[in-house]
């Protein structure tokens, strides 16, 4: 069996209405996905399989998840060995320690292409700090500037299909796929 964790991309649904973990749950289930778990309700899910083409994996819970609750939400699937590397390669260490909500990392479904890298660096605030690792954009974002111009730069359209997870959720999730 192989370990996947799964990145719902704006799991909102509409006015008075939000996905329970629990139904997620279920929905892997009802997939043939096993053990599936679920940190915090912005849609982080991780679970087990036999080896399976991400793609596949994708486009299986993007299908059920339109069937289930009626709207489609683009989700991002990587292994577990690929997620603890992603961990691992932070290229803020100090400020994740310090600040661990002020980091994130944009998970990309494609990598980012150099020539997009390159023009969210105009985007980049005085206090902030911007990072490709691995085809995935990391930032430090800073308190002093609440509101960063690069996080509505690193957007769909400019980049691709992708979600962003704080310091804290990457964390977590790495734990819950490294025990």
């Amino acid at each position: 069996m192989q370990t996947y964790v799964a990145l719902l991309y704006s799991i909102v649904l509409g006015e008075g209405r939000r996905v329970v973990m629990s139904d997620l749950r279920a929905m892997t289930e009802g997939l043939g996905l096993n053990n599936p778990r679920t940190l915090v309700a912005t849609g982080n899910l991780v679970f087990e399989t036999k080896e399976t083409e991400i793609a596949a994996l994708e486009r299986r819970l993007e299908t059920a998840f339109q069937k289930t609750f009626g709207r489609h939400v683009d989700i991002i699937v990587r292994r577990a060995e690929d997620w603890l590397k992603l961990a691992a390669g932070n290229p803020f260490p100090a400020e994740s320690a310090a600040t661990a909500d002020q980091v994130a990392v944009r998970v990309m479904r494609e990598p980012v292409p150099a020539e997009a890298v390159a023009a969210l660096e105009a985007y980049v605030g005085k206090d902030e700090r911007m990072q490709a690792v691995g085809g995935d954009i990391w930032i430090a974002f800073s308190r002093e500037t609440p509101s960063s111009r690069l996080l509505a730069a690193a957007s769909h359209k400019r980049l691709g299909v992708g979600t962003s997870r704080n310091w804290n959720t990457v964390r977590r999730l790495a734990e819950m796929v490294g025990e």
